[in-house]
């Protein structure tokens, strides 16, 4: 079973396996902060799928929790976007900043993931330029160091920001003051569920059926092809000319 759908698909009011994933996701928040606690302000989580890791969260360091990004639910899951062009726009677009919340408070930002690092950079800019004193990340699942071959969208390891970079590297081009991700047993232990239950390759590596290599190949070129044809500027819109 993909661990990611507890993490990041499944909507929090799905039951799978005999459990809430809101609950599940909530208790990753609260094993992200036993491992890596802060002293902060407030909570920000990244919505949608970060507000029930980051509820967790705040409630076990009894820290306030904000809403201080809001989303546009016009806009889906930027890293399944093909194109880098397309996911840079979408992210100027998602989430806008209640400022006033942010000003002059160390802030903790909960997220689910940090796939590719595009979503995750902004935001740390929009905090920085609303005023925080401080910008710390946590993220409520291991870092994704390995593609998925099983159907998942980061089929090309080398665009995995966890694979390319240490962990000092990703904080540094976060921008934040300190950087956790939870681990790949407290992620499996909030589900109640034993290991063996779900495929953890994007995480471990450890890919539970082989793919056959020549195919996997066609598949990321076939995507590769795609994406381009995509940032061609004939076939984009006027409206990304400008994210160049």
């Amino acid at each position: 079973f993909c661990m990611f759908e507890y993490v990041y698909f499944a909507r929090p009011d799905s039951m799978m396996g005999g459990v809430n994933v809101g609950k599940v996701r909530m208790e990753m928040g609260r094993e992200l902060a036993r491992k890596f606690p802060v002293e902060a302000d407030i909570v920000v989580p990244v919505p949608d799928s970060g507000n029930y890791a980051a509820l967790g969260f705040a409630e076990e360091l009894k820290i306030p929790y904000a809403h201080a990004f809001v989303r546009n639910h016009y806009i889906g899951r930027t890293f399944l976007q093909p194109s880098q062009l397309i996911r840079d726009f979408d992210v100027r677009v998602k989430l806008n900043l209640i400022k006033e919340m942010v000003a002059g408070k160390r802030v903790v930002v909960v997220d689910d993931s940090i796939v590719r690092g595009t979503t995750s950079r902004a935001r740390v800019v929009n905090l920085r330029e609303a005023g925080a004193k401080e910008v710390h990340m946590r993220v409520s699942c291991p870092p994704h160091r390995f593609a998925c071959h099983y159907g998942i969208d980061f089929p090309d390891p080398e665009k995995l920001i966890a694979n390319r970079m240490s962990m000092e590297d990703i904080c540094k081009y976060l921008g934040v003051d300190s950087l956790g991700y939870l681990d790949v047993e407290g992620m499996v232990r909030a589900t109640g569920k034993p290991l063996n239950s779900f495929c953890l390759a994007c995480f471990t590596g450890d890919y539970p059926l082989p793919v056959d290599p020549a195919l996997d190949k066609f598949i990321m070129e076939k995507r590769e092809q795609r994406a381009k044809a995509l940032a061609d500027q004939e076939a984009q819109p006027r409206l990304f000319a400008d994210l160049k």
